[in-house]
């Protein structure tokens, strides 16, 4: 799968309005300049875009984690260190967890288009099923055939193809959540993925073991 892409183009089914190119050196670097040309839009016509939150509100750590659906090492995580973090310490109400998407190409950004389609609550449910599927979604490299197979984990996850097709061909949403990445990853530094921000200090990818002894030391102190 190519790497260097516009975003938004190439596929008759989704009209995401061109005009925005990923550059970039390998899966997991975005870069510091990573969109280039990104089409102007007016601030009227910009969405909100929602973080993503697991566990209780007031826990007394927040973990943010930056992430691409299409990075093998982020379906890793979620894999195997995430079910572990989120047994061990979301749930048990110790930490409060934000998933942030980045973006190497519009395949990754079609995928948070279809996870974010369905109300929040319903979000991680795509998310799992995106990460768990990575390897067949992605594999084709074609658009169209990309596509289709996102679409299939959204009407899986309960999703109708009405509701895809507004979610997958509304241009300004594209570009709101575009332009939130980049203002993220600028300003929390990010350059790789996975990478966390742990009560604000940045880690890169880090095994579940090194995950347990950060919080457990920020828990005893």
């Amino acid at each position: 799968m190519k790497r260097r892409t516009l975003l938004g183009a190439g596929a008759a089914t989704l009209a995401l309005g061109g005009g925005w190119m990923l550059l970039q050196n390998g899966q997991s670097q975005p870069g510091s300049n990573l969109l280039v040309g990104m089409a102007n839009a007016q601030e009227a016509t910009m969405t909100e875009i929602q973080d993503m939150v697991l566990g209780a509100d007031d826990a007394p750590i927040e973990v943010i984690e930056y992430a691409s659906y299409t990075c093998p090492h982020c379906k890793t995580f979620h894999d195997r260190a995430f079910k572990e973090l989120k047994q061990n310490y979301i749930d048990t109400g110790k930490v409060r967890f934000v998933y942030r998407e980045v973006y190497f190409d519009r395949f990754g950004l079609w995928a948070s288009m279809v996870a974010r389609c369905g109300d929040a609550a319903r979000f991680f449910e795509i998310t799992d099923m995106i990460y768990e599927n990575q390897r067949e979604w992605t594999a084709s490299g074609d658009p169209a055939t990309i596509s289709q197979e996102l679409q299939k984990i959204g009407k899986i996850a309960g999703l109708d193809q009405a509701s895809l097709d507004a979610c997958l061909t509304d241009g300004a949403f594209a570009q709101s959540l575009v332009g939130w990445f980049q203002a993220n990853a600028e300003r929390d530094g990010i350059n790789s993925t996975p990478s966390f921000m742990i009560d604000g200090e940045k880690y890169a990818n880090i095994p579940y073991t090194d995950f347990a002894r950060i919080l457990d030391e920020k828990l005893a102190g």
